[in-house]
């Protein structure tokens, strides 16, 4: 069966397009994404796209198609241009950043839908801290999935991407968020212990309450490093 042609949902509107399919929304939506996949092995930018958002629009509360669309806009196109040899030299980086540019409009459309939900925040903050290379932005984006009940780690990404910062407001803050962090029971992750050892020195933290080296007495064997969360 063939998805709506995406002209149909542009000129019916959103309500009166779903209302028209009534209960099929959900397996049309899942025939645009199959579809969909098939134009990101053939390459196809725009389909990919355009399927996406009708997709997203069939099913506006599921997020994972919200957060598909932007990841293959940010990371996939945006990189396919960048690299591309039948792309003029000129272009590239001005497809490459206008392809970011659209994965994070793709994910506050996504929010709009879904406030405040944890998994379309992360991809913006990562794609704010990996691809913007923003890290104010992104820490905001982190702090703020912490500040609604996200995992605990998303406090401590804050506090690592406000170190990137020259800000010595936002220096503090990480701190804050870091020394948090290490004053936690259990395992005292080496990056958490890293940063705030930058910190002391860049806020010149009176010795008396600096923490003790990497390795210490006070330091858990049990330390391991500390990734950021995967993305696809």
């Amino acid at each position: 069966a063939e998805a709506p042609d995406l002209g149909l949902w542009e000129n019916l509107g959103q309500m009166g397009f779903a209302a028209s399919l009534g209960g099929l929304r959900a397996l049309v939506a899942a025939i645009t994404y199959m579809r969909a996949y098939v134009a990101f092995e053939e390459v196809e930018w725009a389909r990919v796209d355009s399927l996406f958002q009708l997709a997203c629009r069939l099913q506006p509360h599921d997020v994972s198609y919200w957060d598909e669309a932007a990841w293959h806009m940010a990371y996939n196109a945006a990189s396919s241009y960048l690299h591309s040899d039948r792309v003029e030299p000129i272009m590239r980086g001005k497809l490459y950043h206008s392809h970011i540019e659209r994965g994070i409009h793709i994910l506050e459309s996504g929010l709009r839908y879904n406030p405040d939900d944890v998994r379309l925040l992360a991809r913006l903050g990562d794609i704010y801290a990996r691809r913007k290379m923003e890290p104010a932005k992104a820490g905001e984006i982190y702090e703020r999935i912490a500040a609604i009940g996200g995992p605990d780690r998303y406090a401590r990404l804050a506090g690592y991407e406000y170190l990137k910062t020259s800000d010595r407001a936002l220096w503090e803050r990480s701190y804050q968020l870091l020394k948090r962090a290490y004053d936690k029971e259990g395992p005292k992750y080496p990056s958490v212990v890293d940063g705030i050892k930058e910190l002391e020195k860049r806020l010149q933290i009176p010795f008396i309450q600096w923490i003790p080296e990497r390795g210490s007495g006070r330091q858990s064997s049990q330390a391991q490093p500390e990734n950021k969360p995967a993305t696809r």
